[in-house]
């Protein structure tokens, strides 16, 4: 039912209000609502935000751009768990008074009436100051009122009275409110830190000492030899460590080389194709090594304070236990054969997909022990392989039920399919998602996108801006040479509070397969070897760009915010330019922290151009000049509202600038 005053549109909320938004610990929350009433008084509003302990604050809201009677305020949730907030909107009764009495009163109109209202108002505050044992407010305000009500003074001494900062203060602590107004209450779901915020590295466990032996065999990489390559992830700044599947891999219709439908006897075939006679999803490939050999991996993650991420995929190759066990969760066709995986063009004739519309509670169930198995070994996040091939419903629950026994875990959705059901994943309980920045290059799609991710589906979807995977290799990074790489790497660590990258893209593994977008010798099939000391001793890696990105983004708050992203202009159409802004009231420090980013997207060229910026935007005072530092190169510039920018894509494409806000902004 509507209230007195109408409350309307509330931020943040999912579509529906189906599922509560979402958060993560240390975000800054904007908040949000409409707010707007009949006649011509002036209102007031804040956000009553409630903690899980039934802590609650409160939240001065202010109004936004004339004309739209949207009011906003920020919050930093600070624990992990089911927060609720209402908006609380007023009539402002001191407000109204000043704005009506400092028309009136210098034009000579109802003077009296309007300062004896005025003084009965300061009377009001007061008495409400003495309540709460405001001693000072109450002089204050005492003192004003009085001053107003004598009638021996001049008309505008007396109004004067009213216009004291320490008065205005005064009441504005404590506002003259009439007509209050609750909205109704909304949830808001807040996750763990890592959830909203980190820096992820992909590699094949197998690849990482693998042996080749004289007679072109391969001898496997495993957890023991892998964990040697755990300190340079480390160094380099990232969080989480991804790897793919770990289970047995089926030998029916086993992928070769470069996706070839005949594989070799040596060929260790695509860890997708999940099944043999070793096992299935709840068991370790066993050139991997064992259970305790897991274990002991994740220590070592641990001990360099990496986070293991595990890929699961539900799906099954035609050796997986599933199929004789259970051959009615699979799609039978009429000639009898289980239907393989398709993803057209693409076919996978090594991979069955579930069918979860047969036995859905059985197929339910094995799913949870599942997740469930690889929980035990303490694994607390879940990068999920094409979750857009299974029912929504499905995901709703079995993440719900995950999350009651553990709100640590966290999933991320593997689904560049279409946006409806990219964003229901993350509706129903996906924490993060990948996205179409891997597809995103001009300065017009990339701004438009991040806009689109910082603040149209914020409340719900958390972009995992991952640069390249092991099956997406981009046209711009195989064209582009190393300033591609160094492009998109410093967008998606500036741009979102999590991103990520997959072994050999510090090598500049540009090379795709003929037809494909994807890697040639693509390492989903086969066995890779890299010598990243080597390449890094040559100047052929950029190992140390990824770290400094690291750097930055862990030393800046305002990087690890989603939703504080603003795209300003330029003339080039080639020069991207976003800032990303927090309040020192958020920040440890005190000090607010702001950082513009602008770059150069043609990998090709020398762009140059001027830039223009709202620096309200990241809150500088638009009269003022500042200083810039570029967190790159080392080199300060003063710059102001419009700036000139050259940057030459083959050297330094990006300027990642820290602002120096002026004292007194």
């Amino acid at each position: 039912m509507m209230g007195r005053i109408p409350i309307r549109d509330l931020s943040p909320q999912q579509p529906g209000a189906l599922w509560p938004a979402k958060a993560y610990v240390g975000e800054v929350v904007p908040f949000a609502a409409t707010i707007f009433k009949d006649g011509h008084d002036v209102l007031g509003a804040e956000v009553l935000l409630t903690a899980p302990d039934a802590t609650v604050t409160r939240h001065r809201m202010a109004p936004g751009a004339p004309g739209t009677d949207r009011w906003h305020a920020e919050a930093p949730v600070a624990s992990q768990g089911a927060w609720s907030y209402v908006v609380m909107a007023w009539n402002d009764d001191w407000a109204t008074w000043l704005h009506n009495a400092e028309i009136k009163v210098p034009a000579g109109v109802d003077v009296e009436l309007m300062l004896t209202t005025g003084s009965q108002l300061l009377t009001r505050a007061a008495e409400a100051a003495a309540s709460t044992g405001s001693t000072t407010e109450q002089a204050t305000l005492d003192a004003a009122a009085a001053t107003m009500a004598n009638t021996a003074l001049a008309a505008a001494d007396r109004l004067a009275a009213a216009e004291q900062p320490d008065v205005l203060a005064a009441i504005d602590a404590a506002p003259l409110m009439s007509l209050v107004t609750e909205s109704s209450s909304l949830t808001l779901l807040v996750e763990r830190e890592r959830a909203g915020y980190g820096s992820w590295y992909e590699f094949f466990p197998r690849s990482e000492g693998a042996v080749k032996n004289a007679d072109g065999s391969w001898t496997s990489g495993t957890f023991r030899t892998a964990a040697a390559r755990l300190p340079a992830i480390a160094a380099m700044g990232f969080d989480v460590v991804y790897v793919p599947p770990i289970h047995p891999i089926g030998t029916t219709n086993r992928k070769g080389p470069n996706n070839t439908l005949v594989a070799g006897p040596n060929d260790p075939g695509s860890p997708y194709g999940i099944g043999s006679a070793d096992g299935g999803h709840d068991s370790i490939h066993p050139e991997l090594g064992t259970a305790a050999d897991l274990t002991w991996f994740l220590e070592q993650c641990a001990a360099n304070g990496l986070e293991l991420a595990l890929d699961i995929a539900l799906q099954a190759s035609p050796d997986h236990p599933w199929v004789t066990e259970h051959p009615e969760w699979f799609t039978t066709l009429p000639d009898g054969s289980i239907a393989h995986a398709e993803n057209p063009p693409k076919k996978y004739q090594d991979i069955y997909p579930l069918n979860f519309d047969n036995d859905p509670e059985g197929i339910y169930d094995e799913m949870l022990r599942v997740f469930r198995v690889w929980i035990g070994f303490g694994i607390k996040i879940f990068r999920v392989d094409n979750p857009h091939t299974k029912p929504l419903a499905f995901w709703e629950r079995i993440i719900a039920e995950i999350l009651a026994d553990d709100p640590d875990i966290i999933f991320l959705s593997e689904a560049f399919t279409r946006p409806a059901m990219m964003r229901g994943l993350a509706q129903v309980g996906f924490q993060q998602s990948y996205t179409y920045y891997t597809w995103r290059n001009t300065k017009k799609e990339l701004a438009d996108y991040l806009t689109e991710l910082s603040h149209e589906t914020s409340d719900y979807l958390r972009p995992n801006l991952f640069v390249n995977t092991h099956d997406i290799l981009t046209p711009y990074l195989q064209f582009g040479g190393t300033p591609a790489y160094k492009i998109r790497a410093a967008i998606a660590a500036t741009a979102s509070p999590t991103w990520g990258v997959y072994t050999g893209y510090e090598l500049i593994e540009n090379v795709a397969r003929p037809g494909a977008e994807e890697n040639i010798d693509n390492e989903k099939y086969e066995f890779t070897s890299r010598d990243f000391a080597t390449a890094e001793k040559l100047g052929r890696s950029i190992a140390p760009y990824l770290t400094r990105l690291n750097e930055i983004r862990a030393q800046h708050p305002s990087l690890h915010q989603l939703r504080n992203l603003d795209v300003h202009w330029s003339d080039d159409d080639s020069i991207l330019v976003y800032s990303k802004f927090i309040d020192g009231a958020y920040t440890d420090s005190g000090e607010s922290d702001a950082i513009i980013v602008v770059a150069n997207v043609d990998p090709h060229s020398v762009r140059a151009s001027n830039v223009y910026l709202d620096p309200t935007l990241f809150g500088v005072d638009p009269e003022l000049p500042f200083d810039v530092t570029d967190l790159i190169t080392g080199h300060t510039y003063t710059w102001g509202q419009r700036n000139f920018v050259r940057l030459d894509a083959f050297t330094e494409p990006v300027h990642i600038l820290r602002v120096e806000i002026p004292k007194g902004s």
